[in-house]
Protein backbone atom coordinates (compact mmCIF):
# COMPACT_ATOMS: atom_id res chain seq x y z
CA UNK A 1 0.00 0.00 0.00
CA UNK A 2 1.39 3.54 -0.82
CA UNK A 3 0.57 6.65 1.30
CA UNK A 4 -0.54 8.60 -2.24
CA UNK A 5 -3.36 6.18 -2.72
CA UNK A 6 -4.31 6.22 0.79
CA UNK A 7 -6.37 3.85 3.35
CA UNK A 8 -2.77 3.99 5.18
CA UNK A 9 -4.02 5.40 9.02
CA UNK A 10 -6.55 3.90 10.59
CA UNK A 11 -9.59 5.28 11.57
CA UNK A 12 -10.31 7.02 15.19
CA UNK A 13 -6.69 8.36 14.39
CA UNK A 14 -7.62 11.41 13.63
CA UNK A 15 -11.24 13.39 13.58
CA UNK A 16 -10.47 15.71 10.59
CA UNK A 17 -9.31 12.54 8.73
CA UNK A 18 -12.13 10.76 10.31
CA UNK A 19 -15.09 13.73 8.70
CA UNK A 20 -13.38 13.90 5.65
CA UNK A 21 -13.63 9.96 5.02
CA UNK A 22 -17.13 10.14 6.01
CA UNK A 23 -18.00 12.90 3.79
CA UNK A 24 -17.02 10.52 0.94
CA UNK A 25 -18.69 7.44 2.34
CA UNK A 26 -22.24 9.15 3.36
CA UNK A 27 -22.64 11.36 0.96
CA UNK A 28 -25.58 8.95 -0.64
CA UNK A 29 -26.56 9.05 2.98
CA UNK A 30 -26.96 13.01 3.13
CA UNK A 31 -28.49 13.69 -0.18
CA UNK A 32 -31.55 11.29 0.76
CA UNK A 33 -31.48 13.01 4.25
CA UNK A 34 -31.34 16.32 2.39
CA UNK A 35 -33.98 14.96 -0.21
CA UNK A 36 -36.53 14.11 2.46
CA UNK A 37 -36.06 17.22 4.62
CA UNK A 38 -36.87 19.66 1.58
CA UNK A 39 -39.73 17.61 0.14
CA UNK A 40 -41.21 17.95 3.77
CA UNK A 41 -40.13 22.05 3.81
CA UNK A 42 -42.04 22.55 0.47
CA UNK A 43 -44.27 20.16 0.03
CA UNK A 44 -43.18 19.90 -3.48
CA UNK A 45 -43.43 15.88 -3.71
CA UNK A 46 -41.14 15.39 -7.12
CA UNK A 47 -38.39 17.68 -4.85
CA UNK A 48 -34.88 15.34 -6.58
CA UNK A 49 -31.33 15.84 -5.11
CA UNK A 50 -28.88 14.79 -7.76
CA UNK A 51 -25.18 14.77 -8.81
CA UNK A 52 -23.18 15.18 -11.81
CA UNK A 53 -19.97 15.86 -12.76
CA UNK A 54 -20.57 18.91 -14.66
CA UNK A 55 -22.47 21.23 -12.54
CA UNK A 56 -22.08 19.47 -9.41
CA UNK A 57 -24.86 19.01 -6.67
CA UNK A 58 -28.57 20.26 -7.49
CA UNK A 59 -31.92 20.36 -6.20
CA UNK A 60 -34.64 19.46 -9.52
CA UNK A 61 -38.31 20.97 -9.22
CA UNK A 62 -40.62 20.47 -12.25
CA UNK A 63 -41.90 23.50 -13.85
CA UNK A 64 -45.38 22.53 -12.65
CA UNK A 65 -43.85 23.46 -8.87
CA UNK A 66 -41.61 26.31 -9.47
CA UNK A 67 -44.45 28.20 -7.41
CA UNK A 68 -43.98 26.38 -4.16
CA UNK A 69 -39.57 27.18 -4.53
CA UNK A 70 -38.50 28.98 -0.98
CA UNK A 71 -36.58 31.94 -0.82
CA UNK A 72 -33.49 30.50 -0.24
CA UNK A 73 -33.05 28.40 -3.37
CA UNK A 74 -30.64 29.64 -5.87
CA UNK A 75 -31.28 28.80 -9.38
CA UNK A 76 -28.73 27.11 -10.97
CA UNK A 77 -29.67 25.72 -14.29
CA UNK A 78 -33.08 25.87 -16.70
CA UNK A 79 -33.94 22.70 -18.67
CA UNK A 80 -37.24 22.73 -20.45
CA UNK A 81 -39.07 20.95 -18.14
CA UNK A 82 -37.71 21.56 -14.87
CA UNK A 83 -35.49 24.15 -12.91
CA UNK A 84 -32.39 23.33 -10.91
CA UNK A 85 -31.53 24.91 -8.09
CA UNK A 86 -28.85 25.36 -4.69
CA UNK A 87 -29.13 26.17 -1.12
CA UNK A 88 -26.57 27.46 1.03
CA UNK A 89 -26.66 23.50 3.19
CA UNK A 90 -26.15 22.05 -0.56
CA UNK A 91 -23.29 24.46 -1.37
CA UNK A 92 -21.28 24.14 1.64
CA UNK A 93 -21.67 20.05 1.31
CA UNK A 94 -20.61 20.47 -2.42
CA UNK A 95 -17.16 22.56 -1.50
CA UNK A 96 -16.55 19.78 1.23
CA UNK A 97 -17.20 16.63 -0.68
CA UNK A 98 -15.75 17.47 -3.87
CA UNK A 99 -12.44 18.60 -1.89
CA UNK A 100 -12.50 15.83 0.43
CA UNK A 101 -11.06 12.88 -1.07
CA UNK A 102 -8.17 15.44 -1.99
CA UNK A 103 -7.94 17.00 1.54
CA UNK A 104 -8.21 13.79 3.32
CA UNK A 105 -5.24 12.45 0.57
CA UNK A 106 -2.93 15.22 1.80
CA UNK A 107 -4.19 14.87 5.92
CA UNK A 108 -3.13 11.37 6.20
CA UNK A 109 0.10 12.25 4.43
CA UNK A 110 0.73 14.80 6.69
CA UNK A 111 0.00 12.44 9.54
CA UNK A 112 1.90 9.55 8.26
CA UNK A 113 5.35 12.57 8.18
CA UNK A 114 4.19 12.68 11.60
CA UNK A 115 4.65 9.59 12.83
CA UNK A 116 7.63 8.79 11.48
CA UNK A 117 8.89 11.85 12.74
CA UNK A 118 7.78 10.37 16.47
CA UNK A 119 9.21 7.38 15.71
CA UNK A 120 12.71 8.24 14.62
CA UNK A 121 14.06 8.11 18.23
CA UNK A 122 12.48 4.42 18.08
CA UNK A 123 13.86 3.52 15.09
CA UNK A 124 17.36 1.12 16.14
CA UNK A 125 14.88 -0.39 19.34
CA UNK A 126 12.28 -1.59 16.39
CA UNK A 127 14.74 -2.84 14.13
CA UNK A 128 16.18 -5.16 16.42
CA UNK A 129 12.36 -5.80 17.87
CA UNK A 130 12.13 -6.98 13.81
CA UNK A 131 14.89 -9.21 13.36
CA UNK A 132 14.47 -10.89 16.62
CA UNK A 133 10.46 -11.58 15.60
CA UNK A 134 11.79 -12.35 12.27
CA UNK A 135 14.28 -15.18 13.83
CA UNK A 136 11.58 -16.30 16.42
CA UNK A 137 9.36 -16.77 13.09
CA UNK A 138 11.82 -18.85 11.68
CA UNK A 139 12.96 -21.08 14.67
CA UNK A 140 9.45 -21.69 15.37
CA UNK A 141 8.74 -22.77 11.86
CA UNK A 142 11.71 -24.89 11.87
CA UNK A 143 10.72 -26.45 15.52
CA UNK A 144 7.35 -27.04 14.38
CA UNK A 145 8.26 -29.19 11.58
CA UNK A 146 10.69 -31.15 13.03
CA UNK A 147 8.02 -31.81 15.56
CA UNK A 148 5.29 -32.77 13.46
CA UNK A 149 7.35 -34.37 10.88
CA UNK A 150 9.60 -36.48 13.08
CA UNK A 151 13.08 -35.08 12.27
CA UNK A 152 16.59 -35.39 14.25
CA UNK A 153 19.09 -32.97 15.44
CA UNK A 154 22.14 -33.49 13.55
CA UNK A 155 25.44 -34.14 15.15
CA UNK A 156 28.80 -32.19 13.96
CA UNK A 157 32.17 -33.79 14.27
CA UNK A 158 35.67 -32.77 13.14
CA UNK A 159 36.86 -36.08 10.95
CA UNK A 160 35.31 -36.23 7.44
CA UNK A 161 32.03 -37.87 7.17
CA UNK A 162 28.42 -37.67 5.70
CA UNK A 163 26.36 -40.53 7.93
CA UNK A 164 22.35 -40.16 7.22
CA UNK A 165 20.34 -42.50 8.42
CA UNK A 166 16.80 -43.20 6.88
CA UNK A 167 17.01 -39.50 5.63
CA UNK A 168 14.19 -38.47 3.56
CA UNK A 169 13.43 -35.42 0.78
CA UNK A 170 10.80 -33.44 3.22
CA UNK A 171 8.88 -31.92 -0.41
CA UNK A 172 8.24 -35.36 -2.07
CA UNK A 173 7.55 -36.88 1.40
CA UNK A 174 4.99 -34.17 2.07
CA UNK A 175 3.04 -34.70 -1.68
CA UNK A 176 3.50 -38.03 -1.30
CA UNK A 177 0.93 -37.60 1.76
CA UNK A 178 -1.35 -35.36 0.13
CA UNK A 179 -1.82 -37.36 -2.91
CA UNK A 180 -2.07 -40.69 -0.48
CA UNK A 181 0.32 -42.43 -3.26
CA UNK A 182 2.38 -44.22 -0.92
CA UNK A 183 4.72 -43.64 2.31
CA UNK A 184 8.28 -42.00 1.42
CA UNK A 185 10.88 -44.91 1.39
CA UNK A 186 13.90 -43.71 3.45
CA UNK A 187 17.74 -44.11 2.56
CA UNK A 188 20.98 -44.58 4.32
CA UNK A 189 23.90 -42.48 2.89
CA UNK A 190 27.52 -43.18 3.91
CA UNK A 191 30.42 -41.07 3.01
CA UNK A 192 33.94 -40.54 4.36
CA UNK A 193 37.38 -39.70 4.03
CA UNK A 194 37.83 -43.12 2.75
CA UNK A 195 34.97 -43.55 0.90
CA UNK A 196 34.21 -40.01 -1.03
CA UNK A 197 32.13 -41.22 -4.37
CA UNK A 198 29.37 -42.80 -4.81
CA UNK A 199 28.47 -44.17 -8.49
CA UNK A 200 24.72 -44.18 -8.98
CA UNK A 201 23.01 -46.08 -11.40
CA UNK A 202 19.46 -47.08 -11.96
CA UNK A 203 16.58 -47.20 -13.98
CA UNK A 204 14.55 -43.61 -15.03
CA UNK A 205 11.72 -42.76 -12.77
CA UNK A 206 13.58 -44.72 -9.73
CA UNK A 207 14.53 -41.85 -7.58
CA UNK A 208 18.32 -41.12 -8.23
CA UNK A 209 17.88 -37.28 -8.24
CA UNK A 210 15.50 -37.72 -5.38
CA UNK A 211 17.92 -39.59 -3.15
CA UNK A 212 20.53 -36.86 -4.46
CA UNK A 213 18.70 -33.97 -3.63
CA UNK A 214 17.34 -35.04 -0.13
CA UNK A 215 20.75 -35.04 0.90
CA UNK A 216 21.73 -31.73 -0.15
CA UNK A 217 18.54 -30.69 1.45
CA UNK A 218 19.64 -32.28 4.71
CA UNK A 219 22.86 -30.80 4.28
CA UNK A 220 22.31 -27.56 3.95
CA UNK A 221 19.19 -27.80 6.54
CA UNK A 222 21.39 -29.04 9.23
CA UNK A 223 24.12 -26.11 8.23
CA UNK A 224 22.09 -23.65 8.92
CA UNK A 225 20.71 -24.96 12.11
CA UNK A 226 17.38 -26.60 11.93
CA UNK A 227 16.68 -30.67 12.47
CA UNK A 228 16.78 -32.79 9.69
CA UNK A 229 14.73 -35.44 7.99
CA UNK A 230 16.24 -38.51 9.01
CA UNK A 231 16.54 -40.85 11.77
CA UNK A 232 19.94 -39.70 12.31
CA UNK A 233 22.81 -37.42 10.77
CA UNK A 234 26.25 -37.19 11.53
CA UNK A 235 28.08 -34.25 9.72
CA UNK A 236 31.53 -33.29 9.09
CA UNK A 237 32.56 -29.83 7.54
CA UNK A 238 31.21 -28.94 4.75
CA UNK A 239 31.96 -25.72 3.38
CA UNK A 240 29.44 -25.51 0.06
CA UNK A 241 27.00 -27.77 -1.74
CA UNK A 242 27.94 -27.88 -5.93
CA UNK A 243 25.34 -29.35 -8.23
CA UNK A 244 25.02 -29.82 -12.01
CA UNK A 245 20.89 -31.23 -12.19
CA UNK A 246 18.52 -30.64 -14.83
CA UNK A 247 19.27 -29.44 -18.26
CA UNK A 248 18.59 -25.88 -19.77
CA UNK A 249 19.83 -23.47 -22.19
CA UNK A 250 20.48 -19.75 -22.23
CA UNK A 251 20.09 -19.17 -26.33
CA UNK A 252 19.64 -15.77 -26.08
CA UNK A 253 23.39 -15.69 -24.91
CA UNK A 254 24.08 -18.57 -27.81
CA UNK A 255 24.60 -20.97 -25.01
CA UNK A 256 23.12 -24.44 -25.36
CA UNK A 257 21.75 -26.87 -23.26
CA UNK A 258 25.15 -28.89 -23.68
CA UNK A 259 27.54 -25.71 -23.09
CA UNK A 260 25.36 -24.82 -19.58
CA UNK A 261 26.05 -28.21 -18.42
CA UNK A 262 29.64 -27.94 -19.00
CA UNK A 263 30.03 -24.42 -17.64
CA UNK A 264 28.21 -25.62 -14.47
CA UNK A 265 30.83 -28.57 -14.35
CA UNK A 266 33.41 -26.43 -14.87
CA UNK A 267 33.17 -24.15 -11.79
CA UNK A 268 32.68 -26.58 -9.85
CA UNK A 269 35.77 -28.56 -10.33
CA UNK A 270 37.27 -25.02 -10.31
CA UNK A 271 35.08 -24.11 -6.75
CA UNK A 272 35.02 -27.51 -5.13
CA UNK A 273 37.13 -28.84 -2.14
CA UNK A 274 37.14 -31.95 0.34
CA UNK A 275 34.90 -30.53 2.41
CA UNK A 276 32.23 -29.52 -0.57
CA UNK A 277 29.46 -31.80 -1.46
CA UNK A 278 28.88 -32.21 -5.17
CA UNK A 279 25.89 -33.44 -7.08
CA UNK A 280 26.95 -34.63 -10.93
CA UNK A 281 23.06 -36.20 -12.18
CA UNK A 282 23.98 -37.33 -16.06
CA UNK A 283 26.72 -35.06 -17.02
CA UNK A 284 28.06 -35.91 -20.34
CA UNK A 285 24.75 -36.80 -21.99
CA UNK A 286 24.02 -33.42 -23.98
CA UNK A 287 26.75 -34.74 -26.50
CA UNK A 288 27.52 -38.22 -28.66
CA UNK A 289 27.51 -41.49 -26.50
CA UNK A 290 31.22 -41.52 -26.90
CA UNK A 291 32.37 -38.18 -26.19
CA UNK A 292 29.67 -37.72 -23.27
CA UNK A 293 30.75 -41.22 -21.68
CA UNK A 294 34.25 -39.74 -22.16
CA UNK A 295 33.96 -36.30 -20.68
CA UNK A 296 31.54 -38.70 -17.60
CA UNK A 297 34.81 -40.71 -17.06
CA UNK A 298 37.67 -37.87 -16.77
CA UNK A 299 35.20 -35.67 -14.66
CA UNK A 300 34.61 -38.49 -12.15
CA UNK A 301 38.15 -39.16 -12.29
CA UNK A 302 39.07 -35.55 -11.82
CA UNK A 303 36.63 -35.02 -8.73
CA UNK A 304 38.00 -38.62 -7.08
CA UNK A 305 41.88 -38.24 -7.41
CA UNK A 306 42.00 -34.17 -7.25
CA UNK A 307 38.86 -32.92 -5.72
CA UNK A 308 38.69 -35.24 -3.23
CA UNK A 309 34.85 -33.93 -2.63
CA UNK A 310 32.20 -35.93 -0.97
CA UNK A 311 30.61 -36.99 -4.68
CA UNK A 312 27.07 -38.65 -5.75
CA UNK A 313 27.52 -39.12 -9.45
CA UNK A 314 24.67 -40.77 -10.99
CA UNK A 315 24.94 -42.25 -14.46
CA UNK A 316 23.29 -44.13 -17.02
CA UNK A 317 26.35 -45.01 -18.52
CA UNK A 318 27.15 -48.43 -17.39
CA UNK A 319 30.99 -48.21 -18.35
CA UNK A 320 31.50 -46.33 -15.30
CA UNK A 321 30.47 -48.85 -12.92
CA UNK A 322 33.88 -50.08 -13.93
CA UNK A 323 35.25 -46.75 -11.71
CA UNK A 324 35.40 -48.30 -8.42
CA UNK A 325 37.38 -51.20 -9.36
CA UNK A 326 40.22 -48.52 -9.89
CA UNK A 327 39.11 -45.50 -8.11
CA UNK A 328 39.54 -47.09 -4.53
CA UNK A 329 37.55 -44.05 -2.73
CA UNK A 330 34.43 -44.83 -5.00
CA UNK A 331 31.77 -47.40 -4.62
CA UNK A 332 28.71 -48.31 -7.17
CA UNK A 333 25.23 -47.98 -5.65
CA UNK A 334 21.78 -48.34 -7.40
CA UNK A 335 17.69 -47.34 -7.16
CA UNK A 336 16.34 -50.91 -6.93
CA UNK A 337 13.41 -51.79 -9.12
CA UNK A 338 11.94 -54.98 -10.20
CA UNK A 339 10.08 -56.80 -13.67
CA UNK A 340 6.99 -58.20 -13.72
CA UNK A 341 6.98 -59.27 -17.45
CA UNK A 342 7.46 -56.43 -19.09
CA UNK A 343 5.93 -54.11 -16.40
CA UNK A 344 8.05 -52.53 -13.86
CA UNK A 345 7.78 -51.64 -10.36
CA UNK A 346 10.49 -48.50 -8.69
CA UNK A 347 11.10 -49.91 -5.31
CA UNK A 348 13.01 -46.41 -4.77
CA UNK A 349 15.71 -48.40 -2.47
CA UNK A 350 19.80 -47.52 -2.46
CA UNK A 351 21.76 -50.94 -2.57
CA UNK A 352 24.72 -51.57 -3.18
CA UNK A 353 26.79 -52.74 -6.13
CA UNK A 354 25.23 -51.64 -9.90
CA UNK A 355 22.30 -51.56 -11.52
CA UNK A 356 21.78 -54.17 -14.58
CA UNK A 357 19.96 -51.91 -16.85
CA UNK A 358 18.01 -48.78 -17.20
CA UNK A 359 14.37 -49.45 -17.97
CA UNK A 360 13.57 -46.53 -20.55
CA UNK A 361 11.70 -48.86 -22.97
CA UNK A 362 9.38 -49.51 -20.19
CA UNK A 363 9.15 -45.57 -18.54
CA UNK A 364 8.58 -44.35 -22.21
CA UNK A 365 5.64 -47.02 -22.29
CA UNK A 366 4.30 -45.72 -18.87
CA UNK A 367 4.42 -42.09 -20.45
CA UNK A 368 2.16 -43.12 -23.27
CA UNK A 369 4.11 -43.92 -26.16
CA UNK A 370 2.44 -45.76 -29.09
CA UNK A 371 2.97 -49.64 -28.51
CA UNK A 372 4.71 -49.62 -32.56
CA UNK A 373 7.39 -47.06 -31.05
CA UNK A 374 8.04 -49.49 -27.68
CA UNK A 375 8.16 -52.61 -30.24
CA UNK A 376 10.28 -51.10 -32.18
CA UNK A 377 12.61 -50.24 -29.42
CA UNK A 378 12.85 -53.04 -27.98
CA UNK A 379 14.08 -55.11 -31.94
CA UNK A 380 16.30 -52.42 -31.52
CA UNK A 381 17.84 -52.81 -28.36
CA UNK A 382 17.76 -56.81 -28.49
CA UNK A 383 19.40 -56.18 -31.47
CA UNK A 384 22.29 -53.41 -30.27
CA UNK A 385 22.97 -55.81 -27.04
CA UNK A 386 23.36 -59.06 -29.56
CA UNK A 387 26.08 -57.06 -31.58
CA UNK A 388 27.98 -55.43 -28.07
CA UNK A 389 27.88 -59.16 -26.85
CA UNK A 390 29.32 -60.78 -29.96
CA UNK A 391 32.74 -57.89 -29.67
CA UNK A 392 35.06 -58.27 -27.21
CA UNK A 393 36.71 -55.43 -27.38
CA UNK A 394 36.71 -52.91 -24.13
CA UNK A 395 38.20 -49.40 -23.96
CA UNK A 396 39.69 -48.58 -20.35
CA UNK A 397 37.84 -45.37 -19.98
CA UNK A 398 40.12 -45.03 -16.49
CA UNK A 399 43.77 -45.69 -17.92
CA UNK A 400 46.35 -42.94 -17.60
CA UNK A 401 46.94 -41.29 -20.64
CA UNK A 402 49.93 -42.09 -22.41
CA UNK A 403 52.84 -40.16 -22.54
CA UNK A 404 53.57 -40.36 -26.52
CA UNK A 405 49.79 -40.18 -26.73
CA UNK A 406 50.66 -37.04 -29.81
CA UNK A 407 52.13 -39.92 -32.11
CA UNK A 408 49.30 -41.20 -32.48
CA UNK A 409 47.46 -37.34 -33.32
CA UNK A 410 50.56 -36.73 -35.14
CA UNK A 411 50.45 -40.05 -37.32
CA UNK A 412 46.47 -39.59 -37.69
CA UNK A 413 47.05 -36.15 -39.16
CA UNK A 414 49.74 -37.33 -41.58
CA UNK A 415 47.89 -40.61 -42.69
CA UNK A 416 44.71 -37.82 -43.11
CA UNK A 417 47.30 -35.61 -45.54
CA UNK A 418 48.49 -38.34 -47.34
CA UNK A 419 44.64 -39.58 -48.53
CA UNK A 420 43.95 -36.05 -49.61
CA UNK A 421 46.72 -35.58 -52.04
CA UNK A 422 46.07 -36.31 -55.46
CA UNK A 423 49.13 -36.35 -57.49
CA UNK A 424 47.80 -36.52 -60.98
CA UNK A 425 46.39 -32.88 -60.17
CA UNK A 426 49.51 -31.45 -58.85
CA UNK A 427 51.83 -28.94 -60.37
CA UNK A 428 55.53 -29.83 -59.73
CA UNK A 429 56.10 -27.12 -57.61
CA UNK A 430 52.68 -28.09 -55.66
CA UNK A 431 54.12 -31.15 -55.25
CA UNK A 432 57.37 -29.96 -54.00
CA UNK A 433 55.02 -28.68 -51.45
CA UNK A 434 52.80 -30.87 -50.64
CA UNK A 435 56.75 -32.97 -49.73
CA UNK A 436 57.87 -30.37 -47.01
CA UNK A 437 54.16 -30.19 -45.76
CA UNK A 438 54.40 -34.41 -45.25
CA UNK A 439 57.94 -34.23 -44.15
CA UNK A 440 56.91 -31.54 -41.46
CA UNK A 441 53.69 -33.58 -40.30
CA UNK A 442 56.25 -36.60 -39.79
CA UNK A 443 58.99 -34.89 -37.99
CA UNK A 444 56.12 -34.40 -35.37
CA UNK A 445 55.92 -38.09 -34.27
Amino acid sequence: MLVRDGGVMASGFDDELDELRAIQTNCDSFLLDLETREKARTGISNLRVQYNKVHGFFIEVTQGQIDKVPDDYRRRQTLKNAERFITPELKAFEDKALSAQERALAREKWLYEQVLDQLQPFVPALTRLARALATLDALCALAERALTLDWCAPQFVKEPCLDITQGRHPVVQARLAETSSGAFIANDTHLSAKQRMQIITGPNMGGKSTYMRQIAVIVLLASMGSYVPASACRLGPIDAIHTRIGAADDLANAQSTFMLEMLEGAQILHAATPNSLVLMDEIGRGTSTFDGLALASAIATQLHDKTRAYTLFATHYFELTEFPATHHGAINVHVSAAESGRDIVFLHEIQAGPASKSYGIQVARLAGMPASVVNHARRTLEALEAQASQSNAQVDLFAPVPEHATENIAGSALDTAVAALNPDNLSPREALEALYQLKALAGKG
